[in-house]
């Protein structure tokens, strides 16, 4: 009988099979399929201890993050994230991606962005936003902002949707399953990037881009290089081997 991990890497294979890259979306009825087959899974099925040393904060400083590969090809990525305590992945992007994301074990604070696509045409350039924020600094939307406790059901992100720029702050051990199509690729213009948040009032003078009541559901996002105190290191993945077919 199949492994979890082996029925979890038949169906990225038939799902994203015709994946030709940046943007690839699969249908409504694929990603029902795949968001399902990940909610079932459980921690033992991908052999995990929850009680493995990169788990507990047993050292000062920055919590490390440990990341566990699975598999990789040019279509789709499987890994997963373990994080101690107060770890945190910092506000990322996911270029041209179809992301699912399983939280396996623990409980953990997920914030997410979409850009806002257009401002509103506001006619007197002299009240052009751009007059209120430096160069690089756009507009977003907030997605998600909430604390998800195992078991959850799966979160999808789409390329424009879905909170494609997201965080993860531990609130206690936590595991995170990935799945990733297309994987990041500097050469074919999928970098990962990093992003700075500033709250909404910051850059809008007396621009009245939204309604004041919504203002706290907007941010102001600046691309950053990689965080310094962003630990993370790859890890020995010890559960069923996935056996390509």
């Amino acid at each position: 009988m199949s492994s979890a991990v082996q029925n979890l890497y038949e169906s990225c294979k038939e799902i994203f099979a015709t994946n030709t890259g940046a943007g690839f979306i699969p249908s409504p009825s694929d990603v029902d399929r795949l968001r399902l087959v990940l909610d079932d899974m459980k921690v033992s099925d991908v052999g995990l201890d929850p009680e493995r040393p990169y788990f507990a904060t047993t050292y000062t400083g920055t919590p490390l993050i440990t990341y566990l590969h699975l598999y990789e090809c040019e279509k789709f990525q499987i890994g997963i994230f373990c994080l101690p305590p107060s770890g945190v992945i910092p506000l990322h992007n996911h270029p041209g991606m179809t992301v699912f994301s399983k939280l396996l074990f623990g409980s953990m604070h997920v914030k997410s962005y979409d850009w806002v696509a257009e401002l509103p045409d506001i006619g007197d350039s002299n009240l052009n936003p751009s007059h209120f924020r430096p160069p690089g600094v756009c507009l977003a939307k907030v997605e998600t902002n909430s604390i998800f406790t195992a078991p959850c059901n799966t979160f999808v992100l789409y390329p424009a949707a879905g909170g494609n720029m997201h965080s993860f702050t531990a609130l206690t051990s936590c595991a995170v399953l990935d799945v990733l199509g297309p994987p990041y690729s500097d050469a074919e213009g999928r970098p990962c990037r990093y992003f700075s948040e500033f709250p909404y009032i910051s850059f809008s003078g007396d621009l009245c881009l939204v309604p004041q009541r919504y203002e706290e559901g907007y941010a102001w996002l600046e691309e950053r290089d990689r965080p310094e105190d962003f630990l993370a290191v790859r890890g020995i993945y010890m559960g069923p081997k996935i056996v390509e077919n």
